[in-house]
This record gives C-alpha cells, structure tokens and sequence, in this order.
C-alpha cells in the first residue's frame, strides 16, 4: 500500500534532519543527492522545516559555478537541549548538549556508601539542575539515565535489585517528577553499545555484542541494529554466567561464583598481583581519576612489557575468553568489543589475545574490538537516547506543518 501524502512527508521530513544532523550543514542540491527526492520536493520540505523552527540558514556554499552561491541550511541546535547521567554505585556523572551533541557542560559527583537515600537524591539532582544553568540550557527536553541493574520493559522503571543503592531508584523517581521533560532510563551497558555503535567501535557493524569491563561486568546484545533487551530486561547480565574457574556458582541475588569472579576489577586485580603487576596510584585531575584499578593494572602490565606483564595480560585474555565464548556459541554475532574502562585501557593488545582465544575455542568466527569510548560511553549513550525522544517530538512537529 503506498504511503499517504502526509505520511511521505513526514518521511521526508525526517531524512532529511538525519542527513543534516549527521552531515550538515547542506545545500538544497546536496540534500536533493542524498535523499533521492526531485528538487521542488526537497524545496517543499526545507520550507517545511524553516517554518517549524527546526532548520536555518546558517551560511552560503562556495560554488565555483557563476551566479548567488548556495544556501547552507543547518539544524537548529538550540532548539532542544539535552542532558545525559551516568548513575554508578558511588558517583553520578552528568553532561548537557544541544540537539547537535555538542557538549555544553560537564559534572561528576562522588556520593559515599554512607550517605542517606535522600541526600543522595538531592545532591544529584541539584547538581543536574546546577549544570544545565552553567551551560545555559535550562529547561531540559530530555534527560537519558544509565544506570546498572534491570529496566523493566513494561513500564521502563529501573527495578529494586539487590547490591544496589536504594538511592538510585529515588533519584530515577525523583527526575521524573521534577523535570518538565522527558526521562528515559536505560541499562548502561546497552547505553554505552549505542554509542561504540554510532560514533565508536561498532560503527560499521549492525550485529555485535558488546562486553562491558569495568568496576563490574555487563553485556549488551545489538541484532540488526537493535537493541535486545530480552524478556525481563535482564540481557546481557553475563556477570551472573556459571563458568569453570570460580569458587562456586552465581545466586539468583549474587553473582559471587559467576563470570563477574573471574573479570571484575577486583578479580582483575588479584590477578595482576599474583603476576606481580603493581597498578601504581591514579593520576589525579584526570578523566583516568574515576577509573577502576583494573584499568591502571592493565595500562601498568602495558607498560612494562616484561614478561610478568605479558602472563598477566594472557591470563586475562583467557579469562575474558571462557565468558566470551559462551556468548558467541550461543548469539554468533560476528563482532565482539571489550568496552568500558578496562577494555579501552586494554586496547587492541587485549582485544587480539581475546580474538586468538576465541578462534581455538569455537568454529565461529569472530573480530574482537577494543571499545574506543571508555567510561564515557554510558554518557555518550544517554545524550543519544535523548536525542532521539528530542527528534521524535520535535521532528515530528514538522510532519503536520501546511
């Protein structure tokens, strides 16, 4: 059945932001290239656009052909304004963009294990509100959360999970009700594979599972583009994987016994110490500074290059292989990426000791990455997904303009 005239522009409408947000700003010609569209179409939709606040001249084309050069349209950048939070177990980390992604302001907040769940609540979201004012962007469209632990699928809450602060949840709660925008909560792990997705390690790959290490361990699973989330939003908690080596098996509210036991940064650490790998003290002033000690043991076995080093790096990559091949024989996704702070410190060394593992290990092949993200891949994530609650409404808005 073809689509109706209105449902065509809108269609239009919205491949044409999407080129001009990825690739602006463009010509009407360059748009009329790269969308297909006949030229009085492409003229219909950018004066569609204009009217609706979303799209502006912003310059003019230097043409080599005779005659006005051409108009430059771009999106409007400040027409919504974005912000994304990293929740971790003791810390809160926030930046604000524009609907460009441009980053406005950044902000981190340590918060103690001994701090009240309402102190907590209110020092995050005074520090949200503190870093919007600073970048002049208040109010927020859309907030994107990442945070660990289980979303439920239905109603897109983040649910009570054990080993968790119960602050988390207040703070979640709290957002939602004090903002006049949108809040979406997402498990960071998915959160940081979009972003390896569209501007990281995964860019070419639409099938990938991403293995996230840091202070612990998660996965997210992207099939064609799309995030799998599974039944009760628990995909990827590969944390909880019965695997040899431990000193027992996971519960259904512990993951002691699990994969976790085998890379998570304490594990990790452990490790670099019976190989003799001294981590050394974090950097201070630095992004590194939040880092999990994992990270500076494996930059530090990196660094030596001796052969305590290299057992060390070894003995993780088979590690990392027992879990990881568990995933492959079960999903084949054609693409693994070591994520997170541990993965990135870990580099491309890492990645290969990993893929080499993997290839004795099962008959299906797969190309092991190095995230390029670190860290900041659940907050490039978050502005992502609220980036797009943002285009949803607003591009949408140019849909129903005469």
């Amino acid at each position: 059945m073809p689509a109706s005239p209105s449902t065509a522009r809108a269609i239009n409408d919205r491949l044409a932001l999407r080129l001009l947000q990825q690739d602006g700003p463009l010509t009407a010609t360059q748009l009329k290239t790269l969308t297909g569209l006949s030229r009085p179409t492409v003229a219909d939709l950018v004066d569609r656009l204009q009217d609706a606040g979303l799209v502006r001249v912003v310059g003019e084309s230097g043409s080599d052909r005779r005659g006005p050069n051409a108009r430059l349209y771009g999106i409007v950048a400040d027409r919504a304004h974005l912000a994304a939070l990293d929740v971790r177990t003791d810390s809160v980390a926030v930046a604000v963009a524009d609907l460009l992604g441009v980053t406005l302001a950044e902000a981190t907040l340590p918060i103690g294990s001994d701090t009240g769940t309402r102190p907590a609540v209110e020092r995050a979201v005074a520090m949200l509100e503190r870093t919007a004012r600073t970048a002049g962007t208040a109010p927020l469209h859309s907030v994107g959360i990442g945070a660990p632990g289980l979303i439920d699928p239905v109603t897109g809450e983040l649910r009570n999970t054990a080993g968790l602060p119960a602050w988390h949840r207040g703070l979640v709660r709290e957002l939602q009700a004090r903002l006049p925008a949108t809040v979406l909560v997402e498990n960071e792990t998915n959160l940081a594979a979009v972003a390896e997705h569209r501007i990281g390690a995964a860019r070419d790959r639409d099938t990938f599972v991403l293995l996230w290490l840091g202070h612990g361990i998660g996965a997210a699973v992207m099939l064609d583009g799309k995030l799998r989330r599974g039944a009760s939003g628990g995909a990827g908690e590969i944390g909880f994987l019965p695997v040899p080596g431990t000193a027992g098996v996971p519960s259904a509210v512990n993951c002691e016994g699990g994969f976790h036991s085998l890379v998570g940064s304490a594990a990790v650490c452990g490790l670099a110490t019976d190989h003799g790998i001294q981590a050394g003290e974090p950097p201070t002033g630095g992004a590194q500074e939040q880092d999990p000690a994992a990270a500076f043991a494996v930059r530090a076995a990196l660094r030596a290059g001796d052969a305590g080093g290299e057992a060390f790096l070894a003995a993780l990559a088979d590690r990392l292989a027992i879990g990881a091949a568990s995933v492959v024989s079960v999903l084949d996704p054609g693409c693994l990426v070591l994520a997170g702070e541990v993965g990135r410190a870990g580099g491309v060394a890492l990645a290969a000791l990993v893929e080499e593992r993997l290839a004795r290990m099962s008959p299906l092949r797969t190309e092991v990455r190095a995230g390029t993200l670190g860290g900041g891949a659940v907050l490039r994530g978050g502005l992502f997904a609220a980036r797009d609650a943002a285009q949803d409404a607003l591009f949408g808005a140019g849909r129903h303009t005469p």
